[in-house]
């Protein structure tokens, strides 16, 4: 558990901002755990927010790279994860159930992506992972389409891996970024799924990154975690080493497991972001799932917190805003959205 401590000063989040960005110093999980109880409209917050932004600007520039998921196989899951609606008992109905795509579904949801403004196509199955075989084969011939297609860039996030063999045949159809997330600390992974564990998910990361796969794992905040955990799920991120950690909100949806919980406070997860940017410098960080319900009509707020990417379109089970929204509100902020093809935003992407 991180110790708590006083609230620092805006002049010290100031001078904490001026070291990161000289590369001086790291924020510690000490630093990070305090930042987490700065209050809204406090000088000490609109410090906060304002080294946040020169931190992003320094290391990632003014760029915010847009993304893109698909459902590819939807329902069905054995995995009894509390927050999500395709869950192994699951009471969630309110949506469509199928198998793995067609090839040809899935090269028109790339170019529909493309339309969107997103750079990358993450592939996501319900299921606790692809098995060697017919189904990878099958996977690899989709994302062989995809490439061809040349519509965006393909990603996946297809679970866990059994094998070092299957993350490499992965690599070889073409896929440059596995999405896997932790999900949360491990210290509260338990409370949120018990069909597999975090260290199975820590595995898989490894077979990933033994690949040469780029990695973007992320994960989940408001499912319970108390603060401490939540920067213990930073140092694991900041351990594994993402190329893009997508941070995701909990939607309590009717059904699930987490049904009865509250979303997070607007106030509260804007904090969260701007202490993650501090604490994760140079590493892209998207604002994901959930942020609609999280942040209503202060959604644009998003952009005051260094993050770096945004996921546009639909979401596995639910809508998302308008990508148009989106580039309207980055310009708003001085920020402009790419929208090119498969770019280096591409080979860091990736969501789940």
């Amino acid at each position: 558990m991180v110790a708590t401590s006083t609230v620092p000063s805006a002049v010290e989040i100031t001078a904490i901002a001026d070291a990161i960005i000289a590369a001086e110093r790291e924020l510690t999980a000490a630093e990070a755990r305090s930042m987490l109880d700065i209050a809204p409209g406090t000088d000490e917050a609109a410090a906060l927010f304002a080294g946040a932004q020169r931190i992003r600007t320094h290391f990632l520039g003014t760029t915010v790279h847009a993304c893109s998921i698909l459902n590819a196989k939807a329902g069905g899951c054995s995995e009894n994860c509390s927050y999500c609606s395709q869950a192994s008992g699951s009471a969630n109905v309110d949506y469509d159930k199928y198998r793995w795509m067609e090839d040809d579904d899935i090269v028109s949801a790339a170019e529909s992506a493309a339309q969107n403004g997103a750079g990358a196509l993450g592939l996501v199955a319900a299921w606790k992972g692809v098995k060697e075989g017919r189904q990878l084969d099958m996977i690899c011939d989709s994302v062989s389409k995809l490439i061809e297609s040349g519509a965006v860039r393909a990603d996946v996030n297809l679970g866990i891996l059994e094998t070092q063999n299957v993350a490499d045949r992965l690599k070889g159809a073409g896929v440059k970024v596995y999405g896997h997330n932790l999900e949360t600390a491990r210290s509260f992974f338990d409370e949120t799924c018990s069909s597999h564990s975090f260290e199975e998910r820590m595995r898989t990361i490894e077979f990933v990154k033994n690949s040469g796969m780029k990695l973007c794992s992320g994960g989940i905040i408001g499912m319970g975690e108390n603060k401490d955990q939540r920067i213990e799920f930073a140092e694991q991120l900041r351990f594994i080493e993402p190329h893009m950690v997508p941070v995701n909100f909990l939607n309590p949806l009717e059904g699930t497991g987490f049904e009865d919980k509250s979303p997070v406070d607007c106030d509260e997860a804007l904090v969260t972001l701007a202490t993650f940017r501090f604490f994760l410098p140079s590493t892209s960080i998207m604002v994901a799932g959930g942020k609609e319900v999280t942040f209503g009509d202060r959604l644009s707020e998003v952009f005051t917190t260094g993050i770096n990417a945004v996921m546009v379109g639909n979401y596995l089970t639910t809508l998302g805003t308008t990508p148009e929204w989106w580039f309207e509100q980055a310009q708003a902020h001085g920020l402009s959205i790419q929208s090119e093809g498969a770019t280096d935003c591409g080979s860091d992407c990736g969501c789940g």
